[in-house]
């Protein structure tokens, strides 16, 4: 297996960063403009694997949509095919296919496509067969297992002939990304309600506009983490707006707790250490791939700290919950279970000299531990896993010098 060794680097200097654009705004940008077949001038669109998987399924339209690893491509793509009445093998990756997709394909089926599981019930991989009549207007769904479902079907809502209200049950999780896929939607010309638990999407056409996707706030959250945990040091990220679609960018909320100071400009934000507030307790209900990069920033920085709304982390690239524990662990860190899915983070008191990380396959894995490099020297196994999200991670990281 390929590593990376990264060096201990407690202090650097003004370190001006490239940041990538944001996945999630290009794969939501890149559905619309097919449902508004092509007439969009879309920029800046990101450069990581995700989104070129579905920039090329899209192009090419092969009969087979492989999605790889990429759990939008797969769900968007999914909602996508079945409304433009589309016959696709869809499917991916060992680890994609044992990633539920049961409550979009339900959803699906009773909007009128027709949708066949290819092994096991309720995952991919699977076979679409088109699209008859509207069944219903009114779907209700589970807001608590994946935004995405939500997101896909809210995407293609505005052709289909009698329009789409959708009713959330329960808790809503990512309720972010819902009111991303809901903006950009209003972005290109598409008009909605939303009271309370429904969302009402009536029929109507995009409308072709232009559009710059943002740099992507997943990951600046790394680069905040290394700041938190350095000693000495200053950033710039470029791309980011201080009135983001993007959840993530909670992240500056964060971080002010965890010492650093974000002053935002016209191209980016900059980044200054300041004194170390403290964090009790987060809720990662609404940014949950904020979760890794808080919890090992916490670890190293002797924040013992109560995190909820970790309840999606197992259905992601891996069991993000287990591969923390697991990998925190190695330099004398705990993320411990306790009642009603509340864990809690207990710091470390002794950072080895060396620490080697095992990714799972899993991008955040190999990105959010690479602040530890503060500390100790650090192995990052697979360290290739980055391009699924920011293929430019390494190089980024080699431009921190020791001051």
């Amino acid at each position: 297996m390929n590593t990376i060794t990264l060096s201990q680097l407690s202090k650097f200097n003004f370190t001006d960063i490239p940041l990538p654009s944001s996945k999630s705004e290009s794969n939501r940008v890149l559905i619309i403009d097919a449902l508004t077949e092509g007439e969009n001038q879309i920029s800046n669109l990101a450069e990581a694997r995700d989104t070129q998987t579905m920039i090329r399924l899209l192009e090419t339209n092969p009969p087979v949509f492989d999605v790889l690893d990429a759990g939008t491509t797969m769900r968007f793509l999914t909602a996508f095919a079945t409304i433009t009445n589309q016959n696709k093998i869809m499917t991916g990756t060992d680890r994609m296919c044992e990633r539920p997709i049961g409550i979009l394909v339900d959803a699906l089926r009773e909007l009128g496509g027709e949708i066949h599981y290819m092994n096991k019930e309720g995952y991919p991989p699977l076979a679409i067969h088109g699209f008859s009549n509207q069944k219903t207007n009114k779907i209700r769904i589970r807001g608590d297992v994946s935004s995405q479902y939500i997101s896909a079907l809210l995407m293609i809502a505005p052709i289909l002939p009698e329009g789409l209200e959708l009713e959330l049950e329960g808790k809503v999780g990512s309720r972010t990304y819902i009111e991303m896929t809901l903006e950009l939607m209003a972005q290109f010309g598409v008009t909605f309600t939303w009271d309370e638990n429904r969302i009402h999407v009536a029929p109507q056409k995009y409308q072709p506009t232009s559009f710059a996707v943002e740099s992507d706030w997943s990951g600046a959250s790394y680069w905040f983490s290394l700041l938190a945990c350095a000693e000495e040091g200053e950033l710039f990220l470029r791309g980011l707006k201080q009135d983001s679609l993007q959840g993530d960018s909670k992240i500056v909320e964060i971080m002010d707790h965890l010492g650093v100071r974000s002053e935002f400009n016209d191209s980016g934000v900059k980044l200054t250490k300041q004194s170390v507030k403290g964090l009790k307790s987060w809720d990662f209900t609404h940014c949950p791939d904020l979760a890794q990069t808080v919890a090992v920033t916490c670890a190293i920085l002797g924040q013992k700290v109560e995190f909820s709304g970790l309840e999606s982390l197992r259905i992601k690239e891996t069991d993000r919950i287990l591969a923390l524990q697991q990998e925190l662990a190695k330099f004398n860190a705990q993320l411990v279970e306790g009642k009603d899915e509340v864990f809690t983070l207990i710091p470390s008191v002794d950072i080895p000299n060396e620490v080697k990380i095992h990714t799972y396959d899993d991008h955040r894995m190999a990105m959010a531990f690479m602040p530890l490099m503060t500390k100790t020297q650090v192995i990052i196994e697979d360290p290739e896993v980055v391009n699924k999200s920011y293929p430019s991670f390494w190089k980024h990281v080699g431009f921190v010098k020791e001051l």
